[in-house]
C-alpha cells in the first residue's frame, strides 16, 4: 500500500452519517439510467462509440438536489451518478453484440430475440459485472489509490466536491463545462466545423493515415491520465496507422482477403484498412495484454480473495467494528449470487447455451471483469475497449462450441449470447470500479453503492430490449442510419470461425506485439488499447497529456503552487468531460425526435451548406480548448484561486 493511500482521508469521514441511499437519489438515478441507456444505445449503434454518463449524471443530480430541492448531500449526488451511469454502461455492452441476433433473424427468416431474452441476457451480465468487481475493490481502489488514476472516477469526484465546496472550485468546473458544451453543440450539433480531422498519405506511403479528434472530453481524459499513459496509447496507434497499415497496403496489393470479399486492398482507404484488418490485430493485442495483466495481478487478487474468504471461517464482525466506508456486500452473498446465475443460465431454456457455455461465461466473466476494472483505472470508461474483449471471448467460445459439436444456427446464437453477457459484464465492471473510486474519494458507503449499481442494472436491462426493437423497426440494423459496426463484426467473426475462414494471422500478430511490448517493459494495456483505437482518438488524448506535461514542468514556482495549478486543471478538464457528455446525450436524443421526414438533429445541422473545414476545426480547437485551459489553469481571475 502506498504512502499516499495510507494518508488518504475521504471528504465525508467514515464516522459521519449523512443522507445517501434515499428515495430521491434512487428514483432520480433510475430515471437517468433509462435515459442514458436509451441515448447511448442509439449513439453506439450509429457511430460505434458511447459517452460516459457518470459525470453528466453527477452534474444533473447537483442541479436537481442542490438547486431545485434545496438539499445538501454530496453522497446523495454520488448515489444518483452511480445508479444513472449503470444504464449507459449496460447499453454499451448490449449494443456491441445483441444486434447480431436481429441480423441473423432476417437472414434465416426466424424470429428476433424476445424482449424477455434480451432482458435476461442484459440482467445476468450486469449483475455478474457488479458481483465480480466487489472482491476487487480493496485491491484496485483502496490499495492502489495512488497508482491507478481512474480518470473519470476521479473527475466525477472533483465535480461533486466542487459543487459541495462552491466558490472558485465550482466556478472552474462550470467554466469548463460551459465551454465544452458550447463547443460540442456547435461542432456536432450545428456542424459548423468537423469534430474529427484526418489525412491519408499518398504515393509510396499509401495506406498510412493520421488524424485528430478535436473534442474537449479527450483533452480532459489526456490531462487527467497524464503524458505517460497518453504517450503509450499514441505509440500503439502510431504502430497500427503508420507501420502496420502501410505494410498491409504494400504487400496486399490487388489481393482480396477476408474479412473483405468485395474489394482489393489497393482500393481501400486508410480508415477501411483499419476497420477491416487492424481491429483484429488490436483485439489480439488487447486480449493478450489482458492475460498478462491478469497474471501479474494474481498475487494481489489472491490476497484480496483470501481476506474476503475469512468471512467463511469466523463469525462476521459486529457492524460497529467495521468502518462505514469499508463495508462491501459479503463474500457469501457474492458467491451464492454467482452460482445461482450460472445455474439459471444453464437451466433456463431462454438462454441458448449448455452447461459448458455457462461455465465459459463464469470463467471469462471474472477474467474480463478483472481486466476491465483495471483497464478503466488507466484510460477511463469511455476508452475501455469492451468490444475488443467481446471479440476475444467470442473467438474462444465459438471455437469451443464448434469443437463440442454445437455448430450451425444454434452454435452461432449461443456464441453471441455468451459474448453479449461477457460484454455487459466487462462494461458494468468497469463502470462499477469508476463509481467506487468516486465513492472512495467522497466518502460513500461501498455496500450501498453496490446495491445502487444493481438497481440501475435491473431498470436499464428492462428498458434496453424496447430500445433495440424500436431502433430496428425504425431503420434496421446494418442500414446507413444504424450500421451497428461492432455487432456486425461479432457476427462476421462467429461466421468466420464456424466456416473456418477467420484471419488468425492478424490476431496472432497482435498477440506477438503485446508480448514484445511487455518484454520491453512498456505498459502493455494502454499500448494495446492504442493499437485498437483510431489514431485520431489517441491523438486527441495526447493533446491533453501534452498540456499536463506543460503544467507539470512549470518552473520558478513552489511545489504547493504547482499542485494547486495541477488540481485547478483537473477541475477544469472534469468540467470539459461533463459538458461534452451532456451535449452528446442531448444530440443523441435530437437524433430520434422526428421533424417531418427528418430528425431534429438533421434540421439543426447545416454542415452541407457551410463548414469551416478541417483547418478551421484545428484552429478553433487549439484556441478554444487548449487556450482556455492554459488561461484558467495559469491565470485565474478569481482571488480565491490565486491564493
Amino acid at each position: 500500500m502506498s504512502k499516499q493511500n495510507e494518508e488518504f482521508k475521504p471528504y465525508v469521514p467514515a464516522d459521519k452519517i449523512v443522507p445517501e441511499f434515499t428515495v430521491t437519489s434512487v428514483l432520480l438515478g433510475l430515471i437517468l439510467a433509462v435515459v442514458f441507456g436509451a441515448a447511448n444505445a442509439y449513439l453506439g449503434l450509429r457511430v460505434g462509440l458511447t459517452v460516459s454518463a457518470s459525470i453528466p449524471a453527477a452534474v444533473i443530480s447537483m442541479g436537481v438536489i442542490r438547486v431545485i430541492l434545496r438539499r445538501d448531500s454530496i453522497l446523495e449526488n454520488n448515489m444518483v451518478q452511480t445508479i444513472g451511469s449503470a444504464g449507459e454502461s449496460l447499453a454499451a455492452g448490449a449494443i456491441f453484440t445483441m444486434p447480431a441476433l436481429f441480423l441473423w433473424a432476417k437472414e434465416w427468416g426466424t424470429e428476433s430475440p424476445s424482449l424477455l431474452e434480451i432482458f435476461l441476457i442484459a440482467l445476468v451480465g450486469g449483475i455478474l459485472g457488479v458481483l465480480f468487481m466487489i472482491p476487487l475493490r480493496k485491491a484496485l481502489i483502496v490499495q492502489e489509490h495512488g497508482t491507478l488514476p481512474y480518470p473519470e472516477g476521479t473527475a466525477c469526484a472533483e465535480v461533486l466536491l466542487a459543487g459541495e465546496q462552491g466558490g472558485a472550485k465550482a466556478s472552474t468546473v462550470f467554466k469548463g463545462l460551459g465551454i465544452a458544451a458550447a463547443y460540442k453543440f456547435v461542432a456536432d450539433g450545428l456542424g459548423l466545423f468537423p469534430s474529427s480531422v484526418s489525412y491519408d498519405f499518398k504515393g509510396q506511403y499509401k495506406g498510412a493515415g493520421v488524424g485528430l479528434d478535436v473534442l474537449p472530453a479527450l483533452v480532459g481524459v489526456g490531462y487527467i491520465c497524464g503524458p505517460r499513459i497518453s504517450s503509450y496509447m499514441l505509440a500503439g496507434g502510431a504502430l497500427s496507422w503508420l507501420v502496420l497499415m502501410p505494410l498491409i497496403y504494400f504487400f496486399g496489393g490487388d489481393g482480396i482477403y477476408f474479412p473483405l470479399t468485395e474489394a482489393p486492398i489497393s482500393s481501400l482507404s486508410a480508415s477501411k484498412i483499419w476497420d477491416s484488418y487492424i481491429k483484429y490485430i488490436g483485439a489480439g493485442a488487447v486480449a493478450t495484454g489482458g492475460i498478462i495483466s491478469l497474471i501479474k495481478s494474481l498475487p494481489l487478487i489472491g490476497r484480496t480473495f483470501a481476506q474476503s474468504m475469512k468471512g467463511f471461517t469466523k463469525k462476521a464482525s459486529a457492524p460497529s467494528n467495521t468502518l462505514r466506508t469499508d463495508q462491501d456486500l459479503s463474500m457469501p452473498v457474492i458467491l451464492i449470487g454467482v452460482l445461482l446465475i450460472a445455474v439459471l443460465i444453464w437451466l433456463l431454456p431462454i438462454f441458448p447455451v449448455n452447461f459448458l457455455s455457462a461455465v465459459i461465461i463464469v470463467i471469462f466473466g471474472f477474467f474480463f471483469a478483472t481486466v476491465s476494472s483495471r483497464m478503466v483505472g488507466l484510460i477511463g470508461s469511455s476508452n475501455n475497449p469492451v468490444s475488443g474483449m467481446a471479440i476475444a471471448t467470442i473467438l474462444i467460445a465459438t471455437l469451443l462450441l464448434k469443437a463440442t459439436g454445437a455448430s450451425g444456427q444454434s452454435g452461432m446464437t449461443a456464441a453471441i449470447a455468451i459474448g453479449s453477457i461477457i460484454c455487459v459484464v466487462a462494461a458494468i465492471a468497469g463502470d462499477t470500479s469508476q463509481d467506487l473510486k468516486t465513492g472512495y474519494i467522497v466518502g460513500a458507503t461501498p455496500k450501498k453503492q453496490q446495491i445502487g449499481e444493481m438497481l440501475g442494472v435491473v431498470v436499464a436491462a428492462a428498458a434496453i430490449g424496447g430500445v433495440l426493437y424500436l431502433l430496428d423497426a425504425a431503420w434496421g440494423y446494418g442500414s446507413e442510419q444504424l450500421p451497428a459496426p461492432q455487432a456486425s463484426m461479432m457476427k462476421m467473426i462467429v461466421e468466420g470461425v464456424m466456416d473456418a475462414n477467420l484471419p488468425w494471422t492478424f490476431i496472432f500478430v497482435g498477440a506477438a506485439v503485446a508480448v514484445i511490448v511487455e518484454i520491453l517493459r512498456i505498459p502493455v494495456l494502454p499500448f494495446a488499447v492504442g493499437m485498437y483505437l483510431p489514431f485520431s482518438l489517441n491523438a486527441g488524448i495526447m493533446v491533453g497529456g501534452l498540456v499536463r506535461l506543460f503544467v507539470d514542468r512549470k518552473k520558478n514556482i513552489t511545489e504547493e503552487k504547482k499542485k494547486d495549478i495541477t488540481n485547478n486543471g483537473i477541475l477544469y478538464t472534469s468540467g470539459m468531460i461533463a459538458g461534452e457528455g451532456l451535449v452528446g446525450i442531448l444530440l443523441a436524443l435530437f437524433a430520434v425526435i422526428p421533424i417531418g421526414k427528418e430528425t431534429l438533429a438533421d434540421v439543426l445541422n447545416f454542415s452541407e451548406n457551410f463548414s469551416l473545414g478541417q483547418i478551421g476545426s484545428i484552429i478553433i480547437f487549439l484556441v478554444v480548448i487548449v487556450g482556455t485551459l492554459v488561461k484558467v489553469v495559469f491565470f485565474p481571475k478569481n482571488k480565491e484561486a490565486e491564493k
